[in-house]
């Protein structure tokens, strides 16, 4: 089969409002972040098959003979992608070395790809390429990092093998599939989002496929079709998350449903008719409603109550996003928002011993890329290996 060397990227995820009343039935809304996973995919004569993942500093090659011996002779069609196929899994999980129930990063990238690349390309037609992932996404951070990673491996294998077409025309720098073809590319992220995280959602790998704002309620994800960019800080307190959730009271959940609802509507209006400093003071006012609700859910921590602090000391409004306990924090910048003063807020966080990265959210989902379009730190690093 002759493979041609693609470029792809998708974005990382935060939770603008819902985390955890989510799970009570209430409206949760997920957005793309402007932070993304990049992967080239580049075809070669070897004879092997490389996988580079220099973010976790994992640098693998397999011969073909090997994992042609992996392929379950029941291996199904590769349009059928609703449940994971358990003998493909149970096989690659003892050539990785894999002998009990945890995973580390490196394994669980490992499987993932492994999956994905045999379960599309079938015995006969496996072939000699190397993959090289890039991310901008810490991971571990609850940002979506490895369904960025996975509906990367979706995308580009999908076009290797054929199953969908590359969008990218040759003038185009950027190019997006159409619904049909991310409908599939979601799917298949799913797979590895099952084997990365057992029994995932589906948002993030949702969010990484389609980008822009997703409503999740009861198990339906729901695409908004038009969102606003907006600026944001985001930052990473370091603090390990946790999940741990006590007992709450349903008025809280109400009220939290409510900031999701809301919200969604502001950012609605936002897309078609005029922006108004309004609009932002109703966002920052959610901002703040929904981070005192998640201290009363007790998921606050202390790091995250300085990052409110520290960036309300120069007007900025800021909330946890995702488990919390910890974790990571989205601050929102308005359009007239002085760069000297997010820059100093910027470097007031990092003094707090914080990561932070001005960004924004509502971005594209998946992407294919000319090689021209992408930053040059990007470019180096994939080129490298």
């Amino acid at each position: 089969m002759q493979v041609t060397d693609i470029y792809v990227s998708a974005p990382g995820k935060a939770i603008l409002h819902g985390e955890h009343a989510v799970v009570h039935g209430k409206v949760a809304l997920a957005v793309s972040l402007n932070l993304r996973t990049y992967l080239k995919l580049k075809a070669t004569t070897t004879g092997k098959v490389c996988i580079n993942l220099p973010n976790i500093d994992t640098f693998l090659c397999w011969d073909l003979s090997e994992l042609k011996q992996l392929i379950p002779h029941s291996l199904g069609k590769r349009e059928e992608v609703k449940l994971l196929d358990t003998e493909l899994v149970g096989r690659l999980r003892e050539f990785v070395g894999v002998t009990n129930g945890n995973l580390d990063t490196c394994n669980m990238a490992t499987l993932s790809f492994l999956y994905i690349y045999i379960s599309l390309f079938r015995s006969s037609q496996l072939p000699s390429l190397t993959l090289t992932v890039w991310s901008e996404l810490p991971t571990g951070a609850g940002l979506g990092s490895s369904a960025a990673y996975s509906v990367c491996l979706a995308a580009a294998l999908l076009c290797a093998s054929g199953a969908i077409p590359t969008p990218l025309k040759e003038w185009d720098h950027s190019a997006r599939w159409c619904q049909e073809d991310l409908e599939l590319i979601n799917s298949w992220a799913f797979q590895g989002e099952m084997i990365i995280h057992g029994n995932p959602s589906g948002v993030d790998n949702a969010v990484g496929t389609w980008g822009g704002m997703l409503r999740f309620l009861a198990g339906k994800i729901i695409p908004l079709s038009r969102v606003p960019l907006l600026r944001i800080l985001l930052t990473n307190t370091k603090v390990p998350r946790s999940t741990k959730f006590p007992s709450i009271m349903t008025p809280v959940l109400d009220s939290v449903d409510a900031v999701s609802c809301t919200c969604e509507k502001v950012l609605s209006e936002m897309t078609c008719e005029p922006i108004t400093g309004e609009h932002y003071n109703i966002l920052e006012e959610l901002i703040d409603i929904n981070q005192h609700h998640l201290n009363v859910m007790g998921v606050g921590h202390p790091a995250l109550d300085t990052l409110c602090q520290v960036t309300l000391a120069r007007g900025l409004h800021s909330k946890l996003t995702g488990a919390g306990g910890g974790g990571c924090g989205i601050t929102l910048l308005r359009p007239e928002t002085d760069s000297a003063v997010i820059q100093t807020t910027v470097q007031d966080l990092r003094d707090c011993g914080f990561d932070c990265w001005e960004t924004s959210i509502g971005g594209p989902g998946v992407q294919q890329h000319s090689p021209l379009s992408l930053k040059e730190e990007v470019l180096e690093i994939l080129s490298h290996y």
